[in-house]
């Protein structure tokens, strides 16, 4: 009996060593964060990030971009359109694509991108950031930060749509960040 016991024990560590060793196991641990400095993540993004202040993009930080990243993209939208109580639609504020995976974020108004950056159209019809501005309630902006396995193709000014089926296959790694705001 005491052998049997001994066995299961070491049975059981040995199971628990493998399964908790993501290089054993073959699974992954996500390293990949976004934050900002501006807000925490699903707080209040401040007024003057939004239409009703200066408009300016947030600066934004992020770390644990995996080695075999050729490029991150960026989204940022509101799932929450036009009323949280009723969504019918994900209205998009900033799409950016083929940001070098070197770069550790973007400054506060990110006017001049890292060399090689691609910007796509927001819902608005033009391409650069645009800030929360919800027409009734309080809204959750995701900022959605990708690592990818390619550098894409110059996509013209693509929608967030377009971008997503063009980084089919390539994403390695997804972190989020998500803020509110109401008027």
């Amino acid at each position: 009996m005491d052998r049997l016991i001994h066995i299961t024990l070491a049975l059981f560590t040995f199971v628990s060593i493998f399964s908790s060793d993501p290089a054993l196991s073959g699974e992954r641990r996500y390293q990949m964060k976004l934050t900002s400095p501006a807000f925490k993540h699903m707080d209040e993004i401040p007024k003057k990030y939004t239409c009703d202040g200066e408009d300016k993009s947030p600066p934004l930080v992020w770390e644990g971009v995996p080695d075999g990243a050729k490029s991150l993209a960026l989204i940022v939208d509101d799932p929450d359109a036009p009323d949280p109580r009723a969504p019918r639609m994900t209205w998009v504020h900033w799409v950016l694509y083929n940001l070098p995976p070197s770069t550790k974020g973007l400054e506060e108004g990110a006017v001049t991108l890292p060399p090689g950056t691609l910007q796509g159209k927001n819902d608005w019809g033009r391409t650069g950031y645009g800030g929360p501005c919800p027409p009734i309630g309080r809204h959750r902006y995701f900022f959605k930060l990708y690592a990818l396995d390619t550098i894409l193709p110059d996509l013209g000014s693509p929608t967030k749509k377009a971008l997503l089926k063009a980084m089919e296959g390539h994403i390695i790694e997804k972190t989020e960040l998500i803020g509110t705001y109401k008027r």
